[in-house]
């Protein structure tokens, strides 16, 4: 008998805890961050876009070609400058560049997002040194305020193998790829002789 890979994961088992246990990567990253936002158009970023975005800012701190910006999505290269990740992200929409880090605290944008907000950094260092039972009431306490404010609720990301950056490899289908046209493969293949 088979089992598929959602059951499997379910399950709880080695392979998901390792899974957890490990930071997504730059790659997988970038990519989530390039199909989730939009271009001036309004459609998701693909490697050419997003440089084009790159080179379209006031006072970009770099330019980043589409090729190098396609072997950071590819996970072909791995270690951008600095100017690379601050200009990616300030094209992205402002992405907090730690975002693209690698390190499993790093995973949740939503809290890093939230990190960028003066006055959730001052809940945080209020927090700071409490007793758990005493962090548990105020967040029992916001929970219900978010309820009344009819905004929707947060995961909960203490529980028993949850967390923050599990919300964020929950990863949609992917849809199937059309056919290039001869025009396009003949552009597609010179852009590639290019980057070279």
């Amino acid at each position: 008998m088979s089992v598929s890979r959602d059951e499997g994961e379910g399950a709880g088992g080695a392979a998901a805890e390792t899974r957890r246990s490990q930071p997504l990567s730059l790659a997988q990253k970038l990519k989530s961050l390039m199909a989730r936002r939009t271009d001036a158009r309004g459609k998701a970023y693909v490697s050419r876009t997003l440089s084009q975005a790159v080179d379209d800012l006031p006072d970009p701190p770099t330019s980043a070609s589409f090729a190098l910006i396609a072997k950071l999505a590819g996970g072909q290269q791995d270690n951008p400058t600095v100017k690379t990740v601050l200009a990616l992200c300030r094209a992205l929409g402002d992405v907090p560049p730690a975002h693209l880090l690698p390190h499993a605290s790093y995973d949740d944008l939503e809290a890093l997002e939230a990190f960028e907000n003066p006055l959730a950094r001052q809940v945080l260092a209020l927090l700071n040194d409490l007793p758990e039972s005493e962090m548990r009431e105020v967040v029992a306490h916001l929970e219900l305020r978010r309820e009344a404010l009819g905004m929707p609720s947060v995961p909960d990301c203490t529980g028993p193998g949850g967390s923050a950056s599990d919300r964020s490899r929950v990863e949609k289908p992917k849809k199937a790829r059309r056919r290039r046209t001869g025009t396009e493969a003949a552009q597609y293949a010179a852009d590639a002789l290019e980057g070279l």
